[in-house]
């Protein structure tokens, strides 16, 4: 391989952002086609509202915290590609995270650099920034938060978790793992937790080399009472308390609808136009009335069952447990659009070191697998929306497929992974570290 100095890497990418932010100020305003992304004109529109003083939330369809409207307010005063600038500094800044991380781990510089490309260099990451999506944002912060958990830095990845769930209510799903990966046999007061190291060719843990045995009673009571550990109560306490201040003063500048449209709305949508989802048509047909609670909580159980058995096998090694959870959460979710591929596209780097998977020729079919399967869709969104022909049927037998695509991914990249837990417990240090005997 040709070695690439990240410097370098790094300046190109930044490069070709600035080009496609002016290519989409010319394309705007000379073709019919628009670079730039309608979200962002809603962004843009409630920074508008809210440097009058007025409610961001007068804007139809903002349905996102007033923290978003608050950093485009330059939109106004400075430019109006303000915005487009910023949201791509947060997508190099995922690219730096990454790069971060994986030297943490002990990755070696150069396939850091190879898998921090493929940030960089992916189509679906690098236009949606310069299109004026906010969710480089929301990538950037929780990349920053697993590299605060792998320095030991717990008050400050709570607060940084509490303040990414307020503005994206997606995150929510990393709870439940971050809370066991604090672990008490990897933290210990005063010290910084032990990483175990990226090992050429990949040796294999076992899951159950990480699992507590439970032989009698006193070992259930000790299980019981260890994991009420202070690291997860201050974690809890403070990511709970960012939230909710964060969320007590929007409600207090904006009131219902504030709690209505950035937080409700997305526990209840029901979007009746077409997207990937597999319950698109189920949602158009009967959008007319209203769901019962029941029929609501059943299109959650796909998605929670998945998410506990994916948490409770992989929660060890946290940052691909986090890809594999945020890929099936999109796959499963009710409303399924491309900007969500990006939440897991920005945790795909940091467990590409860990794969077995050859590029030739699993990776490129199951690459092409999941292309195809998404091309094959928007051949018929592209025949309803813009044709008019009445292609429902096959829209939703499209989505279906893409489904099935991304259920194979999930479990070839599974399949193929080599589990390493982040942290090195102090029991199994020891024991691989032992002392003298006679």
């Amino acid at each position: 391989m040709v070695a690439i100095n990240f410097r370098s890497l790094l300046l190109f990418s930044a490069f070709l952002r600035i080009f496609l932010i002016i290519y989409g100020e010319w394309q705007d305003n000379h073709m019919e086609v628009r670079y730039t992304d309608v979200d962002y004109l809603v962004f843009s529109d409630a920074a508008s509202l809210m440097a009058s003083g007025r409610s961001p939330y007068e804007r139809s369809t903002y349905r996102y915290s007033p923290l978003i409207a608050f950093l485009l307010i330059p939109n106004s005063f400075i430019h109006p590609s303000w915005g487009k600038f910023l949201f791509s500094a947060s997508d190099l800044l995922v690219g730096l995270f990454i790069h971060a991380i994986l030297k943490l781990r002990g990755v070696p510089a150069k396939l850091c650099t190879y898998a921090t490309m493929i940030w960089f260099f992916n189509p679906f990451t690098f236009t949606i920034g310069t299109r004026g999506n906010c969710e480089p944002i929301v990538c950037a912060m929780i990349l920053w938060i697993i590299h605060c958990l792998m320095n030991g830095n717990i008050c400050q990845a709570a607060v940084w978790y509490g303040l990414v769930v307020h503005l994206r209510i997606y995150p929510i799903i990393y709870a439940l793992p971050i809370i066991l990966v604090l672990d008490p046999l990897c933290f210990k007061f005063g010290k910084k937790p032990n990483l175990i190291s990226w090992v050429p060719g990949g040796k294999q843990f076992s899951q159950s080399s990480f699992s507590t045995k439970v032989t009698d009673q006193n070992s259930i009571w000790l299980i019981v009472t260890s994991s009420f550990t202070w690291r997860r109560i201050v974690f809890g306490l403070l990511s709970g308390f960012m939230f909710f201040i964060c969320t007590g003063f929007a409600f207090y500048l904006y009131g219902w609808q504030f709690l209505h449209e950035a937080l409700l709305y997305h526990l209840t949508r029901t979007d009746p136009r077409h997207n990937f989802s597999i319950y698109f048509y189920h949602l158009y047909l009967h959008y007319e009335r209203e769901f019962t609670t029941t029929e609501k909580l059943i299109s959650f159980l796909p998605q929670i069952i998945v998410q506990l058995v994916l948490i409770f096998q992989f929660s060890q090694d946290f940052p691909f447990c986090f890809f594999v959870q945020t890929l099936a959460f999109v796959a499963f979710n009710k409303v399924m659009t491309a900007q969500y591929f990006v939440w897991f596209f920005c945790l795909l780097p940091l467990i590409v070191p860990w794969s077995n998977m050859k590029l030739k020729w699993k990776g490129l079919g199951s690459t092409l697998l999941w292309m195809g399967a998404q091309t094959h869709w928007l051949m018929w969104g592209y025949l309803l929306e813009f044709k008019g022909k009445n292609v429902f049927i096959q829209l939703w037998l499209a989505s279906v497929l893409f489904l099935a695509a991304n259920t194979f991914v999930l479990i070839s990249i599974i399949r193929h992974h080599r589990y390493s837990p982040v942290f090195r417990r102090v029991e199994l240090a020891a024991s691989e570290n032992p002392g003298k005997s006679d």
